[in-house]
């Protein structure tokens, strides 16, 4: 069966190779030079009718940055889309150059990617006309995904609903047995009784939010955990998976009775599939949360299996000490 262009694209958008490379990554010409003064940054944008002011997170040899820029923003639509709405400004995650942040706090590129969490490149931070902190996107979207987020960020949904209740509205999601879930024999069976709160495990977890008829699931399970050191990792972790949109009973790590989807939804996951972790007394590590390749898989479970979040460490910080090339994803 031929491909057409959009199955195209979504392919190329999910399978990619992430191991640690030299790439070439060029910004668009139309991304702003900024001041270096978020403040500025921001007031230019409004003063200029466009809706906030996008602070994109980036870095050298990434390679999920290379895919935003070499699909995601060849396309026209969001392109267009992107310019008409917003401002970006690049911030390097290792970055020296002070800055000025949205508080007007001095600090570098690095200290301001640290305190913003950016585990993940490339990240967005979207800031409203009042210099409010409305939306972030962590990690690569697929095209429709992040056009997605735009429009939420643009046409003011974020004030009114969560990104999850957009999208499902949206887009909604499978709710007939159109597929089953992929299924793995490190998934543990139910009943799902992941109650941390009073007694610590022996072991992190992490649970696998995924769902039916979905693309992106069957990308994961194929590639990345067909792999033998990724699948060994996870033997020093409890294992779950849950549809996001189900009523499968949970005690979550907190000691909640909930369903999946009502746990799914408090924790507003909005992309599947998303991986959470937690440590031994149920809080969260980590998740992933976007598109993920074998190298960024095996290493955030590294950073849990070798209890790396003990260290006072986040992954982004772990990661650049561990990593021979820092800017590497």
């Amino acid at each position: 069966m031929t491909q057409n262009r959009e199955q195209i694209i979504d392919d190329g958008a999910l399978r990619f190779d992430d191991t640690p490379q030299i790439r070439t990554i060029n910004h668009p010409d139309w991304f702003k030079v900024g001041f270096l003064d978020l403040r500025e940054d921001l007031s230019e944008a409004i003063n200029s009718g466009k809706s906030a002011l996008a602070v994109y997170f980036g870095q050298e040899n990434c390679a999920y940055c290379k895919a935003l820029m070499e699909v995601n923003f060849t396309l026209t639509d969001v392109v267009d889309y992107t310019r008409k709405n917003f401002d970006v400004v690049a911030i390097d995650i290792w970055g020296a150059a002070e800055m000025v942040n949205i508080d007007g706090v001095e600090l570098t590129e690095h200290e301001f990617s640290i305190a913003n969490e950016t585990n993940f490149t490339p990240s967005f931070l979207f800031y409203d006309a009042n210099g409010e902190l409305v939306f972030r996107l962590r990690g690569y979207y697929p095209p429709y995904r992040f056009r997605a987020a735009l429009e939420y960020v643009a046409d003011g949904h974020y004030r009114d609903e969560s990104f999850r209740s957009y999208l499902e509205r949206a887009h909604p999601p499978p709710k007939f047995d159109l597929e089953e879930l992929n299924e793995e024999i490190f998934f543990d069976s139910p009943p799902f009784f992941l109650d941390r709160s009073r007694f610590p495990a022996s072991k992190p977890l992490v649970v696998f939010f995924e769902q039916r008829n979905c693309h992106a699931c069957d990308v994961l399970h194929s590639d990345p955990l067909s792999d033998e050191s990724t699948r060994t990792m996870l033997e020093f972790m409890q294992v779950v998976q849950l549809d996001m949109w189900s009523d499968t009973p949970v005690l979550t790590p907190t000691g909640d009775r909930l369903t999946a989807r009502q746990w799914a939804e408090q924790l507003d996951i909005s992309y599947a599939p998303t991986l959470v972790f937690f440590d031994e007394r149920g809080r969260e590590i980590i998740r992933i949360g976007s598109v993920v390749q074998q190298y960024r898989l095996g290493r955030v479970l590294q950073y849990v299996a070798e209890s790396g979040y003990k260290s006072g460490l986040n992954y982004q910080q772990w990661h650049g000490l561990r990593s021979a090339t820092p800017g590497t994803s």
